[in-house]
């Protein structure tokens, strides 16, 4: 494939896998499980766009500003988001969200999540 096309896969790259990834804060792991990866399969010439696929243990996060514009797609596993305002929702396989650079409030992980990610951070 070319720098400018990229296949994301639900495994990560075909031959390497996924990598151990630490964006989840230790303390937010919710069981003795605090496993987490991840593959980033695209960047864009500008290095300010980028996609893959992210798996983690379930965990419990404060989010003051979430700093990057996010697309996801769930593959499996549960996340529930809640704004500052109470209003939460929940998504499951198949679902996709957006979230927003300026989003704060809960991120909820209820059941080990993967999903496929495309992120654009601020210029």
């Amino acid at each position: 494939m070319s720098a400018n096309l990229a296949r994301l896969l639900p495994n990560g790259d075909p031959q390497s896998g996924m990598k151990p990834s630490t964006l989840t804060n230790p303390e937010a792991f919710l069981t003795g499980d605090h496993s987490e990866t991840s593959h980033t399969a695209f960047t864009n010439w500008q290095g300010n766009v980028t996609a893959g696929v992210w798996e983690c243990a379930p965990c419990k996060e404060e989010i003051e500003r979430y700093g990057v514009d996010e697309l996801c797609t769930v593959i499996s596993g549960s996340v529930t988001i809640t704004g500052p305002d109470g209003h939460a929702e929940t998504f499951g396989p198949g679902d996709s969200f957006a979230i927003g650079q300026d989003f704060k409030g809960t991120w909820h992980i209820t059941e080990t999540l993967k999903k496929f990610w495309m992120i654009v951070e601020p210029k």
